[in-house]
């Protein structure tokens, strides 16, 4: 099949979450699998263009934003397995430091940056002649694209066959804007209804995908079913539980040939399952450059994390106090709200032999905070899928996560009959607390620990399986357009 995968963000071009690395990765396995894949995304200020050797086509782009046409380019990039990258040019809309926004501030002209984006995505096909199977589309920076192609785009006849797939990674962000912003897609005023576009008295872009889209997709097989609930289906529920038959969840895959401790350069020490000494090095040395006491029996817990609510760290917070006499060491890694940053830095202040915190986002440290963990925390009160659960079972941290979405789906609750991680129920410190008493109960325990995270380490959860699925979606949704 001919796909062309639209997403925001791209690792290893430009990131601030998963999404980047979902689109890294999946579609270099569907090209190994034999499919022509196309990623398309906008060339951010930080993409190097000399670095990644990317040629700009010699063509232009036109696209009208709010009526009024508006200029761009494209760069061609080629990548692991064939896969042909894209890069949107537009100094405009993208040369900017930051993808969506600065200093926690979203930019104010988000709905013409990827309104741009959007149309440019259907120019870049005429313009480089491609004509794909499908177009899948990420998120809501990606979301008009199956209305426009509705509406607009489908009788080009590179598009008139064209299916759409559109994935849902975090339905928390919806793509809101005034309702002016239909004039800014272009979009006919019947389309600013309940029904349609309309949210709330707002347009949203998300909306326009999950209405639109011929599938619909999303990260996990537990998160497909909750977004379905008023509890965690964020005002949308109602939409998609009509487009229920349509809506799949499909497990995100982890990309082994950057988070597998076996090769990884850039921890301190590889190590395997069958060997863990460089584990004990990994350790000793995430100790010390956090400035924890470097000592091999206490029980070392990671989170790499936003600092956020919604990752519940908040939870942590409220019972830090008694899991910090606990015999244990943390070290947390991230960014976000300002006063759970706060409370994290004030932890460390007063408890320095027992919590090290480093807000911001640091690769090197990531890694290293997985391979010299022993536990791992993720007490999200939603996640779609989550990843960082996935890296931390390859490295041998255990996770101790609470029972959402793709959390649930993938850590099974240590018991005789075995398991690979530790679950709570409840968005509770209370709860929280119980399951950490029974990991570093657990842990007290050596050759049950050793088997515990010789099991977890052997875990697969590679873009294969995940792979496949979507190619069931792609056949489906071609299948509608294409019969």
């Amino acid at each position: 099949m001919r796909i062309l995968f639209a997403s925001s963000e791209v690792v290893p071009f430009s990131k601030t979450g998963g999404l980047a690395d979902v689109s890294g990765a999946l579609p270099t396995a569907l090209a190994k699998r034999g499919h022509e894949v196309v990623v398309i995304t906008p060339r951010y200020h930080q993409v190097d263009v000399a670095a990644y050797d990317l040629r700009r086509k010699r063509t232009r782009l036109s696209v009208p934003v709010k009526g009024k046409p508006i200029h761009g380019g494209i760069l061609e990039g080629r990548g692991e397995a064939g896969v042909t990258y894209l890069f949107v040019d537009q100094p405009g809309y993208f040369d900017r430091d930051g993808l969506y926004g600065t200093d926690g501030k979203d930019f104010a002209d988000n709905d013409e940056r990827f309104a741009f984006f959007s149309r440019a995505v259907f120019e870049s096909c005429r313009l480089v002649g491609m004509s794909p199977d499908i177009i899948h589309c990420n998120d809501w920076q990606t979301g008009p694209i199956p209305a426009l192609l509705q509406f607009e785009y489908r009788d080009r006849p590179e598009l008139n066959s064209t299916g759409s797939v559109m994935t849902i990674h975090n339905l928390g962000f919806q793509g809101l804007f005034p309702p002016e912003t239909m004039i800014t897609l272009g979009l006919d005023w019947n389309l600013f209804t309940p029904s349609n576009l309309e949210y709330y008295g707002q347009t949203s872009y998300l909306k326009a995908g999950l209405i639109f889209a011929d599938k619909l997709t999303t990260v996990s097989k537990k998160y497909a079913q909750e977004i379905q609930t008023p509890a965690m289906g964020f005002g949308m529920n109602g939409l998609l539980e009509e487009r229920a038959t349509d809506l799949r969840g499909i497990l995100n895959g982890v990309d082994y040939g950057s988070w597998d401790p076996k090769h990884d350069k850039l921890i301190a020490a590889r190590y395997t399952a069958q060997n863990l000494t460089g584990k004990g090095v990994c350790k000793t040395h995430l100790q010390q450059h956090m400035g924890l006491p470097a000592n091999p029996e206490i029980p070392l817990i990671g989170c790499v994390s936003r600092l956020t609510t919604q990752k519940g760290i908040d939870l942590f917070i409220k019972a830090a106090e008694r899991l910090l006499s606990l015999r244990c060491q943390w070290v947390f890694l991230g960014s976000g709200d300002q006063d759970i940053e706060e409370a994290l830095r004030q932890l460390a202040d007063r408890h320095p032999q027992k919590i090290a915190v480093q807000t911001g986002y640091d690769d090197d440290l990531a890694h290293a905070i997985h391979a010299g963990a022993d536990l791992y925390l993720m007490p999200s009160r939603y996640e779609p899928c989550g990843l960082n659960q996935m890296y931390a079972l390859r490295y041998g941290a255990i996770p101790v996560v609470r029972a959402v979405g793709g959390l649930d789906d993938t850590i099974e609750n240590v018991s005789a009959d075995g398991g690979n991680g530790f679950k709570f129920q409840e968005a509770s410190a209370e709860d929280l607390g119980k399951a950490l008493d029974r990991a570093l109960k657990t842990f007290t325990d050596r050759d049950t620990w050793a088997e515990l995270v010789e099991y977890a380490m052997s875990q697969d959860f590679s873009w294969d399986r995940p792979s496949r699925q979507y190619e069931i979606v792609y056949q489906k949704a071609a299948a509608l357009r294409n019969p």
